[in-house]
């Protein structure tokens, strides 16, 4: 049964011609940048800035250990420290969570993108294939002659739009979740500094 289906498997890229290795490599790479993406992403919390500020200042500990945690844990620290321009001290230390942020982001992109263009440059060697065998009236020659171009023409453009599209529609929801974490960030280093000078 196995070896059936890694039979086809193994068929299937053949049938695409040299472009099917390249687009099989983008899309491993593709789904382990997504799978880094998303864990990267992880909130850490369910609670909003001002509670998980109070939170670690009554030195509860939150549930998680995401972004936003570990990056009011650093503000919370900073502020105790009594920095006089703390903005400028908060945005040094949230600098490596605003990186990990971004991280693969325009690999994803650049993969989603390339991914349809390979398929389609296998769409046009299958069609140059194809018209090779018009041309030689080898219509039904060993190498496969107009079936094998047009299947070649078919097999290319299917990967590599089953590597895109997911691709886009998973990297368009962290994209999302990206945005929401910067702007509770933000938030976080606009309620630490509010509340310095409150104190000060």
């Amino acid at each position: 049964m196995l070896q059936d289906v890694w039979k086809e498997l193994l068929g299937y890229i053949e049938a695409g011609g040299w472009v099917m290795p390249p687009l099989i490599a983008l899309m491993v790479v593709l789904w382990y940048a997504i799978g880094y993406r998303w864990s990267a992403l992880q909130r850490g919390t369910e609670r909003g800035a001002r509670n998980l500020i109070e939170r670690l200042e009554r030195k509860k500990k939150p549930s998680g250990d995401g972004v936003l945690v570990r990056a009011a844990r650093k503000g919370v620290k900073l502020r105790k420290s009594g920095y006089r321009d703390l903005r400028s001290f908060l945005d040094d230390a949230f600098a490596e969570e605003e990186r990990e942020l971004r991280k693969f982001h325009v690999l994803i992109t650049t993969i989603v993108m390339v991914a349809p263009l390979l398929g389609l440059l296998g769409t046009v060697i299958g069609m140059i294939e194809t018209f090779d065998s018009l041309g030689d009236m080898s219509l039904f020659s060993q190498s496969g002659g107009i079936a094998g171009g047009i299947s070649q023409a078919l097999f290319t453009t299917q990967m590599g739009l089953a590597v895109s599209i997911p691709g886009l529609i998973v990297n368009g929801i962290l994209t999302r979740r990206q945005k929401d974490i910067e702007l509770e960030l933000a938030q976080l280093k606009d309620i630490l500094c509010a509340e310095q000078r409150v104190a000060a």
